[in-house]
């Protein structure tokens, strides 16, 4: 660039900043001293502190983001370190002792009684003699239960490192299970009770061949049958009344232990109609301990008297005005029914009451006679022996045994002579009208009312679906006719 070039360009550059400072002449007088708003004359400014100035500017921004602003970042981040745990130390409860039903230890052997197996037999297959068998009797308390076993009880045994016996363990009954420790010459015994579960269930059916047949097909086993025919035993001639087209509902319960089944438990409602009639039985605890079956209405089926007192083979004498006596030769009445049976057959009190005789009465031998009530009272004759602990004024209940068939007195054979009197009256015990049981009392009868009123209603239920069942079978068979 040529030195005229040169000046002309300084020149016209100069003018530019006096016009710039004519302009804004209140900015640069306030700022003189760091501006380019000077005079001519002064120092001409320096750039190349303004560019330290911008550098450092630039540098301490640069900084601020690559330590200050990080760090402000952090701070605000949540943090994901956990949060320190302190450890207390807390008294908790002791843990429950063992259960009896808890799965057995490895070293305890279970074994399964097999029928004709006995006790002796069971320890010498596990290798133990009879002193191991005398050890467990002697320390166990329950003899009677091991030496009762039946075919698939259960017995654990606990065998040492040496092979001698250390534990033996068995259920004493149904709710108790007994563990026995041996260590060198002494025994201990833990007795741990087990609970039992009852679980309702309910039987229909209707009598079209045998009553066992019909109630096998409701599900009722044969124990139950025949806890039903007991039942309604005092009403009920189950061997000679049942007819076709009878039919019968049972509420029963049945037993588990460990949600295993037991066995079965008892009728506790129980419906029958037996050539039309309709009888009804529910089970009843009375405050006094004593169970039994009644009527809807409260009323018990027991009767009062029971006709026959005896497990007989056959009546040898009836009840008559005029028989030739067998060892007398004579006629004369007989005021009783003679029931031969073996001799030492039980007898049974024919209902509650209170002995008025009990000895050797000429003819009869060996008597009982019990008075029942002011109307009535029974007679007993020719027993081989009494029934234990029984004399004059003894109360007995029904069904209680007072004594044992045989042929005392005046006899030809065993049987029983059995007498029923009225007002001191003989009457023929097979014919007699017996006396009505007493109903429960008010105050009985509404906590049976309210024990049995789920019981009714579930019979009520199944006899409702029962109609419906028949009357739709009806109108089916009725159009198919049409």
């Amino acid at each position: 660039m040529s030195e005229g070039h040169h000046g002309t360009h300084k020149a016209r550059r100069q003018a530019i900043r006096r016009k710039v400072q004519q302009r804004h002449m209140r900015f640069y007088r306030r700022c003189s001293h760091w501006s380019f708003a000077q005079q001519e004359a002064a120092q001409p400014l320096r750039w190349h502190r303004e560019r330290w100035v911008l550098a450092a500017t630039v540098a301490l921004m640069t900084l601020l983001s690559a330590v200050a602003i990080p760090s402000w970042a952090s701070a605000m981040k949540r943090s994901h370190v956990p949060p320190p745990h302190t450890t207390m130390a807390l008294d908790l409860p002791a843990l429950p002792p063992e259960a009896s039903d808890a799965p057995l230890p490895a070293n305890w052997q279970k074994v399964e009684v097999k029928p004709g197996q006995t006790l002796s037999a069971i320890f010498q297959a596990q290798g133990y003699g009879f002193g191991e068998v005398q050890q467990a009797l002697e320390a166990s308390k329950h003899a009677r239960a091991l030496l009762s076993l039946h075919p698939g009880d259960t017995l654990y045994f606990l065998q040492g490192s040496e092979g001698q016996l250390e534990g033996f363990r068995f259920d004493a009954s149904a709710t108790e299970r007994v563990t026995l420790g041996f260590n060198g010459g002494k025994a201990t015994r833990t007795v741990a009770a087990r609970e039992l579960e009852h679980r309702q269930q309910i039987a229909h059916g209707t009598i079209h061949s045998s009553l066992f047949g019909s109630a096998t097909r409701a599900g009722l086993s044969e124990a139950m049958v025949v806890k039903l025919a007991d039942v309604f035993k005092y009403d009920i001639d189950f061997i000679k009344d049942i007819r076709d087209g009878d039919r019968f509902t049972v509420i029963y319960d049945t037993v588990y232990r460990d949600g295993t089944y037991l066995h079965a438990g008892n009728i506790l409602a129980a419906e029958f109609y037996n050539r039309g009639k309709r009888h009804t039985a529910y089970r009843y605890t009375l405050p006094n301990g004593d169970t039994g079956y009644y009527t809807e209405d409260g009323r018990p089926l027991r009767k009062s008297l029971l006709r026959t007192p005896v497990k007989f083979t056959r009546i040898s004498s009836r009840f008559t005005s005029a028989r030739k006596h067998p060892v007398l030769g004579y006629t004369r009445a007989h005021k009783g029914v003679d029931y031969a049976s073996p001799s030492g057959t039980p007898i049974h009190a024919a209902g509650n009451g209170t002995i008025t005789v009990h000895g050797w009465v000429h003819g009869f031998g060996r008597y009982v006679r019990i008075k029942h009530n002011g109307t009535y009272s029974t007679g007993y004759a020719h027993m081989s022996r009494f029934a234990k602990g029984l004399k004059v004024g003894s109360h007995v209940r029904q069904g209680q045994v007072i004594g044992y068939v045989g042929m005392t007195g005046l006899a030809t054979g065993p049987h029983l002579h059995y007498e029923v009197r009225i007002h001191g009256k003989p009457v023929n015990p097979l014919t007699v009208t017996l006396p009505k049981p007493e109903p429960l009392a008010p105050k009985l009868l509404a906590g049976f009312r309210q024990q049995t009123a789920p019981l009714l209603a579930r019979m009520q239920r199944v006899d409702a679906n029962v109609r419906l069942a028949r009357a739709a079978a009806s109108r089916h068979d009725n159009s198919n006719a049409g």
